[in-house]
């Protein structure tokens, strides 16, 4: 048995506990399958409603459907992001003080009431409100997905883990463009009738999902943090008896590395503000741009690709999805190509290489596209080899902000950032993008849009290299001391807080 009856003690008013170092020291197992397997499925569920939303922008301009114009389907685009913001926003701190498990449960119901009802719309303005209620069921589970996946993967895994999960959004983008080869076609359905059948793919999925998350627990970590030591005790014993049933032989951790936690108050605002902008305020100036320049790369090209290819290349309806399928497929595979490397050359290194590389890459593209020089063929193609290094990119800026704050703020954080990232590099890009493609008739107005793009991811890559966090193959009480945490173990386990 790898638990051991002193693994967690009691104080006065202190617990001293070997929680997080027995999960990290676990081998990968059907467990963390389960984990990956049941959160991660957020990120294919928001594939999916991206990839259909602009497949789908030309179809919605349609008399026979809604009869939206250009502007009003960007500006739709620009409400869903909308309200991944407040969504982010209100479940994160729900997380923090609730618990992940509550809130993923809870954010996936919100999520699939508001994109059933998408379905149904039959206007403009139940339209947008729709999308901003499936928005924020996205937006709170980002928080509290990414908190427990950080907070129950090995350290050694970690940054591999993460950045293969954040990659299966473009699994979903797959699964809604071949979704939309099917329901576009006008041959099969009516052209108000496809789109709507479209919109129902994802909450499929989630409700197919929903009992494999319900069996998942609580992190061990929030419970330890949350004056809950004996749930957090009977966490990790269980998921090690698991793993040893397989086989497994689990070295009992000393006492000697134990950590010391008191009971404290929930962060509020004040407290979260000190920490974000004292503390850790390089780390903050590193996540927010990280965040903001990915955002608003990935907000401004994916949701007005559709509109690209239809006002310059004159691809349309059903057709896009031939277009989108290879772009989504060069995304999926670069995180889990390149995520290894994040673990073993290094998160500073690799976070700053992958920005500047697809923001140069993206620079050139742009001046192409504006001299008349591409095919929608070869746009495709340099899409692809662009987005399978800035996928990697983009996945990361999530890893970090996860990962570089301490676990009693860690949701708050995460949506914070994200907040920030869809304010100024969501809610924005796709409106403006929209706006510059216009009728099709200037790219050099479309290459403006790029090279700020570009430029910003460049600037994000710099910005790695000089004030990143080698959080790699380090335990999170390491690289973010717990605020709740006493004096570190003598080895050093938890190290020293620092900006």
């Amino acid at each position: 048995m790898a638990g051991h009856p002193l693994d967690t003690l009691r104080g006065a008013g202190t617990v001293r506990s070997t929680v997080p170092q027995r999960l990290d020291r676990l081998p990968w197992s059907g467990f963390h399958w389960r984990v990956v397997t049941a959160l991660g499925i957020t990120w294919v569920l928001d594939g999916i409603e991206i990839t259909i939303a602009g497949s789908i922008a030309d179809r919605l301009r349609d008399q026979q459907t809604l009869g939206l114009t250009s502007s009003q389907v960007g500006l739709t685009a620009s409400i869903y992001l909308l309200g991944e913001v407040v969504g982010a926003l209100v479940f994160g701190r729900l997380a923090d003080r609730l618990g992940r498990r509550r809130l993923f449960i809870v954010t996936l119901g919100v999520y699939l009431l508001g994109n059933a009802l998408t379905a149904l719309s039959p206007g403009f303005a139940f339209f947008a409100v729709t999308r901003f209620i499936a928005g924020t069921g996205i937006g709170g589970e980002y928080a509290a997905l990414n908190s427990a996946i950080d907070e129950l993967i090995p350290s050694r895994h970690r940054g591999h883990a993460d950045l293969a999960v954040n990659a299966t959004y473009w699994l979903g983008a797959m699964i809604g463009a071949a979704s939309n080869l099917l329901f576009l076609d006008p041959a099969r359905f009516p052209l108000d009738i496809g789109w709507r059948i479209g919109l129902l793919v994802g909450p499929a999925i989630g409700a197919a999902i929903w009992g494999l998350r319900r069996s998942l627990p609580e992190s061990p970590r929030w419970l330890l943090t949350h004056g809950r030591p004996e749930e957090a005790e009977r966490v990790v014993t269980e998921i090690e008896r698991r793993i040893e049933r397989g086989g497994a032989r689990l070295e009992p951790v000393p006492q000697s590395r134990a950590l010391e936690y008191r009971r404290r108050p929930p962060v509020g605002y004040r407290e979260l503000a000190r920490v974000l902008f004292r503390d850790y305020r390089r780390r903050s100036v590193l996540g927010f741009m990280l965040m903001v320049t990915q955002s608003f790369l990935y907000n401004a090209i994916f949701f007005t690709y559709a509109l690209i290819l239809a006002e310059f290349y004159d691809i349309r309806g059903g057709a896009v999805a031939y277009f989108i399928f290879p772009f989504a497929l060069g995304n999926l595979v670069g995180p889990l190509v390149l995520g290894r490397f994040f673990d073993s050359l290094g998160r500073r290194r690799m976070i700053g290489t992958t920005y500047c590389l697809s923001g140069g890459l993206l620079l050139v593209t742009g001046w192409l596209f504006a001299e008349g020089l591409l095919s929608a063929v070869t746009q495709t193609v340099l899409w692809c080899v662009i987005f399978f290094i800035a996928s990697a990119a983009a996945s990361s800026a999530y890893l970090t902000v996860s990962e570089v704050f301490p676990v009693e703020m860690r949701a708050q954080a995460i949506s914070f950032f994200f907040a920030l990232s869809m304010l100024f590099g969501g809610v924005v890009a796709p409106w403006l993008f929209a706006t510059l493609i216009g009728g099709g008739s200037d790219p050099w107005r479309v290459f403006a849009g790029y090279a700020v793009g570009g430029a910003l991811m460049v600037l994000g890559g710099l910005t790695a290299f000089f004030w990143g966090v080698d959080a790699e193959r380090r335990p999170l009480e390491e690289v973010a001391v717990p605020l709740s945490a006493g004096t570190p173990a003598a080895d050093g386990a938890a190290g020293s807080r620092r900006p």
